[in-house]
Formats: structure tokens, C-alpha cells, sequence
């Protein structure tokens, strides 16, 4: 069973959250005293490209493409730097 749908779902959502932590960085001007936010915008990246990658791997579906397995390598590093950006906001700005 293919994985790149379930990255595509995953990713996105994912996606979505780290948006949300940037824009509340932004809107309780906490991104000027942390770098959590460049943290954030990082793993937003990674999500974005995970999201690309994971929607080739669906659009060349009958055959073996090596998108899935960029999308899931990608998605990894997206979902560390999700968790790093969580985790310095929440030790040095708690």
C-alpha cells in the first residue's frame, strides 16, 4: 500500500499548525525575543516540500517514482523542526 496519500494528509495538516505558530509568534510579538519562528518557518518549508513531493508521487501513480520517498525523508525533518520550534517556545518563553 502506497504512503504518499497518507504523507500528503499528514504533511499539510501539519503545514497548517506550523503556519499557525508563525502567525501567533507574530501577532503576540514573541518572534522579536525568540527564534522559534525561524524554527517554525523551517519545518514550514520541509511540510511544503513534503507536500510537493508527496503530490508527484500520487500524479505518477502506475509507476515507481522515487518522490515517495523524498516526501517521507522530507516530512521527517518538517515534523523535528515542528517539535523544535514547540519546544524552544515553550522552554524559553514559558
Amino acid at each position: 500500500m502506497p504512503k504518499h496519500p497518507h504523507i500528503l494528509n499528514a504533511a499539510s495538516t501539519l503545514l497548517g499548525i506550523a503556519l499557525l505558530i508563525i502567525t501567533g509568534l507574530h501577532v503576540s510579538r514573541y518572534s522579536a525575543n525568540s527564534i522559534a519562528d525561524e524554527i517554525a518557518w523551517g519545518a514550514a518549508l520541509s511540510l511544503m516540500l513534503s507536500c510537493l513531493f508527496s503530490y508527484l508521487a500520487i500524479r505518477a501513480e502506475p509507476l515507481q517514482s522515487r518522490y515517495e520517498g523524498l516526501a517521507d525523508s522530507v516530512f521527517l525533518v518538517g515534523l523535528f523542526l515542528l517539535f523544535g520550534s514547540v519546544v524552544v517556545l515553550a522552554i524559553f518563553n514559558g
